[in-house]
């Protein structure tokens, strides 16, 4: 069994006409959430042998606060390219390269891919991954090389809302 937590990046500022997609900073909202989810990460024992980033700056920013709030250290945290504005196929593709010696991978990027990604693998649809909503899943499978469709079983599904969606039921 491996697993895979898939988190997108929290909510990001659109306060400065003209920034670039890749420099987009996280708001005041993104900066909560992404402390408010590494704090409920935390709480579960969340702790995965390694977490790539696409290197984006909201995606880096959640990245690092999330890093620190179940004790990951910064220095370890990983930046890889191809996972920005990757489709679910190039996501697949960067799991499956994975090191076999990781038993649970984490990565933090962008939609719409991660939730494709996570509709690909999991036998559950979740519809649509808000920011800073994390996933987990429990793949089938002994190594990375062999993620295929539908090999996942989905753990949890969680976002910042979460809570206060589940009170207004």
């Amino acid at each position: 069994m491996k697993l895979l937590t898939l988190i997108r990046h929290a909510k990001s500022s659109w306060k400065q006409p003209g920034v670039e997609d890749f420099a987009r900073p996280l708001n005041g909202r993104g900066k909560r959430d992404a402390a408010t989810m590494g704090q409920r990460l935390a709480a579960v024992g969340f702790l995965p042998d390694v977490i790539l980033s696409s290197p984006a700056k909201r995606a880096r920013s959640t990245a690092m606060r999330l890093g620190k709030e179940i004790g990951y250290p910064k220095s370890a945290i990983a930046f890889e390219e191809g996972i920005y504005h990757a489709t679910s196929d190039q996501l697949l593709l960067i799991v499956r390269k994975l090191d076999d010696t990781l038993g649970h991978a984490a990565l933090i990027g962008h939609n719409p891919g991660f939730t494709a990604l996570s509709d690909l693998l999991s036998q559950e649809y979740i519809g649509d991954m808000p920011t800073c909503s994390v996933v987990r899943l429990q793949l089938d499978v002994s190594s990375w090389q062999d993620v295929q469709r539908k090999c996942g079983k989905l753990l949890d599904f969680d976002y910042p809302k979460r809570a206060s969606d589940s009170e207004t039921e």
